[in-house]
């Protein structure tokens, strides 16, 4: 039986995919506009983009925006990422930074989930898993290619490794360049989650020729997908509010 991922009164891994919308804000004052907003909609999951965060070099500034925002987002669960530029972020950090900026988040127990990037030395991947879990909070691990569609085991092994490494969430999201790219990702998320995995996983293909695989996880596999209120994290990203509906739809036609 697969394992759910409960995070306050969301339920991942259950019933229909889970709507998450990302942060964008550039400093405190746009990150509370942003927060208030999306308290209200219909979004099951907020993402803090922190690479976005003008001041993302300043962990007490982190935090202090950490504090801003979970001040009003008391009831939604909130993801904290730093995307570093080589998986497709703002910034380029070194590995220190990126260790003592995660580690200070989860200290804050003002987060819901922390996403690791797979890319980072396995040893350090599971001391932040470790950390996090110490915390109560859950740990999504993540791949991201922002030119290419790997292939078809390629895209399993990453899920399955981030599995293995003790993700509560594997994630993998990747750029088409063709009908067959989505479909590659889509089967390959089939198969993970069928034949490895036993928790949520997260598949994206992005853009506009991937919609189709933030629409259609439940089908194949993914647990949480990515929309967007104001501003998008991603290319690709749908509206939150034409998201629900069209993933409502599918779900009660299945």
């Amino acid at each position: 039986m697969s394992k759910v991922v409960n995070v306050k009164n969301i339920v991942i891994g259950e019933g229909m995919p889970k709507i998450c919308v990302s942060m964008v804000g550039g400093t405190i004052p746009e990150l509370i506009e942003e927060a208030e907003v999306l308290k209200y909609c219909c979004a099951d999951i907020v993402e803090w983009r922190v690479d976005f965060f003008k001041e993302s070099l300043h962990i007490d500034k982190i935090k202090e925006a950490l504090i801003e925002i979970r001040k009003v987002l008391i009831d939604k669960p909130i993801i904290f990422t730093f995307r570093t530029s080589k998986e497709g972020g703002k910034i380029d950090i070194n590995t220190k930074y990126y260790m003592e900026i995660n580690k200070a988040a989860i200290e804050t127990k003002l987060i819901d989930i922390v996403d690791i990037e797979l890319i980072n030395d396995e040893k350090d991947i599971m001391l932040l898993i470790n950390q996090a879990h110490q915390n109560n909070i859950k740990a999504i691990v993540s791949s991201h290619d922002f030119y290419k569609t790997p292939s078809k085991d390629e895209i399993v092994n990453r899920l399955v490794t981030a599995h293995k490494l003790g993700a509560d969430i594997p994630k993998i999201a990747v750029m088409p360049n063709s009908t067959e790219d989505v479909i590659t990702l889509l089967d390959a998320s089939r198969i993970a989650k069928e034949k490895y995995i036993d928790t949520p996983i997260i598949a994206v293909s992005m853009s506009g020729k991937g919609v189709i695989s933030r629409l259609s996880g439940e089908l194949f596999g993914s647990a949480v997908t990515f929309g967007a209120a104001k501003n998008s994290s991603a290319p690709g990203q749908v509206q939150v509010e034409t998201l629900r509906k069209i993933i409502e739809l599918l779900h009660s036609s299945m």
